[in-house]
């Protein structure tokens, strides 16, 4: 069953849950599946996180999905859920079977993990509940590591706020050739409702901000409503990652960000960011080894395909020293450059080098949330940056591309969000030294949604391009990046809508950048004049600016 806008109407108090660990572990033993007077998979199906030999699935069962009290219409007792996994879509050739069990702990969520799959092939998934299918999903294991790999091909989006307006571009997305996924965060925004979309209203739990674990699981919800959404998920196999807005805007480790003041109290905001990191476990296929542990959560994790490319997503939340001078824009902030502060945390940092050192694979992808090169808000002498970003943090910046550098690592891509804007640059070992060598590439990719409308030019993109001779490429529209690798060179297309304020839009390409196989940094490949449009909206929340992302 689809979601009607006007469920957005009948929202009302919300309740609380606890968490209960393991809680999505199959059984042997069967659990009561009721009489659904409702479809229980309103939210859809999903996979991820692919390895060459399995995958993990990923469901909830919610036949009232925006239920207030954020348990999606079940009742309290467990129920089995069943899944196969087959050669073909229509399940003649069924290679796996199991159950799992969904508990009212964690919102009646499932996560098996399946293995003994062949590598390198696609697979169809189902669940069932009782009498009731689910949708039909497909999803890719991966290369087995060294084994020579032609090609891959995937997306990478992030920023995607509902109220702002429509998901259009997993519309486009859901239909390309991609054997993967990568979202780069803020799949979900925390704070009060924002009007975007014409005709729709809420009840306070979307006009106040998210707080507790039955709004945060409301605000899922919400978002999986949206079916390009459940068809892009359904579609391929993702790899999944949070930056701020999953718990509060601007947040770093134990400290608060920008939300309401009651919970800037540090005992109050960890309670809250254990809410939020269970709400995310319950709404993405993720892995066991992902369920949060009170108000941590493991985010960073490599996958490996073939001898081509290794993919580690990085966690550039819970481990990073707050930010500097306030966490804006910032101009002649000294504080940045202590050797002390971070954005990985020594551990993962560690890792992350360990991972350079040892990994044999042609392309190094780097998962990343905040933008990783320098970028100068201000064109004139002076230098003015976002200190949330890895601006912020300059001796971990140099320590990374420093390492990649005197390690040979052979091509280091990064792929990041968080803008709301198209960004190719290129990536210096020191940005202190004007003769710094070039080490590195990295493609901030847009929202899918979150800035609005958005525009191919704006007065942010002129100072910026005017202001960063390594910033090769800015566009603020809407949409997502497509990439194409194989041993030569990294092929990255920026698709974008021309709106999203209503629905419909068309997709195009609107440039497109090459990595060469040794050669650090970015060349264009292709870039058409833009077309034609109505003068847009003014688009507030594009630009590195503290408080509008």
């Amino acid at each position: 069953m689809g979601l009607s806008r006007r469920q957005l109407l009948r929202f009302g108090a919300a309740g609380s849950a606890a968490v209960l660990v393991g809680a999505s572990a199959a059984s042997s033993g069967r659990f009561r599946t009721p009489r659904w007077s409702d479809d229980p998979f309103t939210l859809g199906i999903a996979s991820g996180d692919p390895t060459p030999d399995g995958v993990v699935l990923w469901t909830r069962l919610a036949p009232d999905p925006l239920a207030p009290d954020g348990h999606g219409g079940m009742m309290n007792h467990p129920v089995t859920v069943d899944y196969e996994v087959a050669d073909d879509e229509l399940f003649r050739r069924v290679v796996v079977r199991g159950s799992a069990v969904a508990t009212r702990e964690l919102a009646h969520s499932v996560h098996p993990e399946i293995n003994g799959l062949a590598p390198d092939r696609w697979y169809y998934y189902r669940f069932r509940a009782g009498s009731v299918i689910s949708p039909v999903g497909r999803t890719r294991t991966a290369p087995p590591p060294g084994l020579p790999t032609a090609r891959i091909r995937f997306g990478f989006a992030s920023c995607q706020s509902w109220s702002s307006g429509y998901y259009t571009a997993y519309e486009h997305l859901a239909r390309e050739d991609l054997d993967l996924v990568v979202h780069l965060g803020d799949y979900i925004y925390e704070r009060g409702w924002i009007q975007g979309r014409q005709g729709l209203s809420a009840g306070h739990e979307f006009r106040d901000e998210a707080v507790d674990l039955p709004t945060y699981r409301l605000r899922y919800a919400l978002y999986k409503a949206e079916q390009p959404l459940r068809d892009a998920h359904a579609a391929f196999p993702w790899l999944v990652t949070m930056d701020d807005h999953e718990v509060d805007n601007n947040w770093a480790a134990d400290s608060p960000g920008l939300g309401i003041d009651i919970h800037r109290v540090p005992a109050l905001f960890r309670r809250r960011r254990a809410a939020a990191f269970q709400a995310m476990y319950e709404h993405q296929p993720l892995r066991i080894a992902q369920l949060p542990r009170g108000s941590g959560m493991h985010l960073h994790r490599r996958y490996r395909f073939g001898d081509l490319a290794e993919i580690t997503m990085l966690d550039t939340r819970q481990y990073r020293t707050p930010q500097a001078c306030g966490g804006d824009v910032a101009a002649g902030c000294d504080e940045r450059f202590d050797p002390d502060r971070t954005i990985l945390g020594a551990r993962q940092r560690d890792w992350l080098l360990e991972g350079f050192a040892s990994s044999p694979a042609r392309w190094q992808i780097v998962g990343n949330q905040v933008g990783m090169s320098q970028t100068d808000s201000d064109p004139g002498p002076g230098l003015a940056v976002s200190t949330d970003s890895w601006d912020g943090y300059v001796a971990d910046r140099n320590t990374v591309l420093g390492a990649a550098a005197d390690r040979g690592v052979r091509n280091v891509v990064v792929i990041t969000g968080d803008r709301h804007q198209n960004h190719a640059a290129r990536l210096r070992r020191d940005y202190a030294d004007p003769e710094s060598p070039v080490v590195a590439a990295e493609f901030t990719g847009t929202s899918i949604t979150s800035g609005g409308d958005g525009a191919d030019m704006n007065d942010i993109g002129r100072r910026l391009l005017a202001a960063n001779p390594d910033l090769a490429f800015f566009n603020a529209q809407r949409g997502y990046v497509r990439v194409e690798l194989d041993h030569g060179m990294w092929r990255n297309d920026f698709r974008v809508v021309p709106y999203i304020r209503r629905q419909g839009a068309p997709i195009h390409t609107r440039a497109s950048f090459v990595v060469q196989d040794g050669v650090p940094g970015v060349q264009e490949a292709w870039r058409p004049q833009p077309p034609v449009e109505p003068a847009p909206e003014t688009d507030v929340s594009a630009g590195p600016t503290r408080g509008t992302r």
